[in-house]
């Protein structure tokens, strides 16, 4: 996976180049750094359908969990729907509560020692700084999974934008629905790129070598 460039217009914080990954300002405090010391914390993967979010997760969970590291878990945006978000609809209303529900889980699982890699659509800006605002600060990564949409598409694992195209799914996000890419992500990654490298550059944000 590649790094993508910084909007244009935005003047946010300094960009450090590493790779083909762009990581935005370290947000972590200085007391939380240290080389091959992990801290547990909250990537959260935002992205259209298809970006391949739950792929990139996958990949760091079996990374990590294989090495006997640390214990990484993932949250997967569907499977939480399906369990305990499935009172819940595609409103903006019900997409705001899906996503809170997701960082309180997700801060039990931190609190508990655990690194979580949350995937999820997650389209709302204000929903997203609202699930970092859930964790101490330093504990919570914002990950944009930057897949333009004509490759989701054509990727259509789920046939969500199939459906779309015939009209039987009207609230698609990206397609029937508004979805606002992050401004300003801790971490930027696109989804085209090669994943082995993006997972050990995902990894260094933890102080892990598992190469």
């Amino acid at each position: 996976m590649a790094c993508a460039p910084r909007c244009a217009g935005h003047s946010a914080r300094p960009v450090q180049q590493v790779c083909r990954v762009s990581i935005l300002e370290d947000r972590k405090p200085k007391s939380a750094r240290g080389v091959g010391v992990m801290k547990p914390c909250c990537f959260w993967m935002t992205g259209l359908s298809g970006a391949g979010k739950t792929t990139l997760a996958h990949a760091m969970r079996e990374r990590v969990n294989a090495d006997g590291v640390v214990r990484l878990v993932v949250l997967d945006g569907d499977e939480v729907r399906a369990s305990l978000c499935k009172d819940l609809g595609f409103s903006a209303a019900d997409r705001q509560e899906n996503s809170r529900r997701l960082a309180a889980m997700a801060r039990l699982l931190v609190d508990a020692g655990l690194v979580v890699v949350v995937s999820a659509i997650s389209p709302y800006r204000a929903a997203r700084e609202s699930a970092r605002s859930a964790f101490v600060e330093g504990t919570f990564w914002e990950v944009h999974v930057a897949t333009p949409l004509q490759t989701c598409m054509a990727r259509d694992v789920k046939g969500l934008y199939r459906k779309a195209r015939e009209g039987s799914l009207g609230n698609l996000t990206g397609v029937g629905a508004d979805y606002e890419e992050p401004l300003t992500p801790d971490i930027r990654v696109l989804g085209e790129g090669d994943i082995h490298e993006a997972v050990s550059l995902l990894l260094d944000k933890l102080g892990l070598d598992l190469n």
